[in-house]
């Protein structure tokens, strides 16, 4: 179903009639603030040398490399705010429809537009903070950025001295447990499930929807482009998030 009045009004019935809605959002809610898609041509990935977890933790130049890119994503995101589909999905959260909002995205736009934290799970976390990869201490990006600037070399934690790595999951870093168990936890008892702006084309968030539907929920997904999972979709719309969430 393209984004017609009829695909429209189907989702704005399908939301109504919810009693537990879960949503899942993807790059594409972010693209709408401004945020490019990381693995597009010309995105950030094609600019920077993408360094996995074990090189990040056995190289200091490894780390240099990671946190360049570091603090030019910071850069972006700093720029962007969040658009309408951000605020309509805090307004469902904060009126009890929607009692999980599932993320992939790490730019932080949903807590920037109200959405309660402990109603987010971020399953690649989170780009605006780091920890220390020994006492797990928390440290700001911009405490970090002024650390390499002055020493030259990658941040190390101000209680330990040990690593400091965005709270960002790498290649080849495991996916965190206790997130991913909740993510599915959620996907298994919720009655909708809307998957927003994302490709389901990475997993294990791609295998949320279809959980999701075993387990008797309603699904809909709303992405400008078609995914692997519409034809097993309730409502699929083809259109700018920010339009269809905006207008419901």
């Amino acid at each position: 179903m393209s984004a017609s009045n009829t695909g429209i009004a189907a989702l704005a019935d399908m939301v109504a009639g919810a009693r537990n809605m879960v949503v899942l959002t993807g790059a594409g809610i972010s693209t709408e603030s401004g945020i490019p898609d990381f693995r597009s041509p010309g995105g950030i990935w094609s600019k920077f040398t993408i360094i996995e977890h074990a090189e990040f933790m056995a190289s200091q130049d490894a780390r240099l490399e990671d946190w360049r890119r570091r603090f030019f994503m910071e850069d972006q995101l700093g720029k962007a705010a969040p658009n309408a589909g951000h605020e309509k999905i805090t307004e469902w959260v904060k009126s009890g429809a929607c009692s999980t909002l599932i993320t992939q995205n790490i730019d932080g736009l949903h807590q920037q537009a109200g959405t309660p934290a402990e109603a987010i799970i971020e399953i690649h976390g989170n780009a605006r903070h780091a920890s220390c990869t020994k006492c797990g201490l928390r440290h700001e990006i911009a405490e970090c950025r002024e650390q390499l600037e002055r020493t030259g070399k990658a941040p190390c934690c101000r209680q330990c001295g040990q690593i400091v790595k965005s709270d960002v999951v790498m290649f080849g870093e495991a996916m965190p447990v206790e997130e991913t168990l909740a993510a599915f936890e959620a996907a298994r008892s919720c009655d909708l499930f809307m998957a927003v702006g994302t490709s389901l084309a990475v997993h294990p968030a791609a295998d949320l929807p279809a959980e999701a539907k075993q387990a008797g929920a309603g699904l809909v997904i709303i992405n400008r482009e078609e995914t692997p999972l519409d034809r097993y979709a309730d409502v699929v719309v083809h259109a700018g998030i920010g339009d269809v969430l905006g207008g419901l």
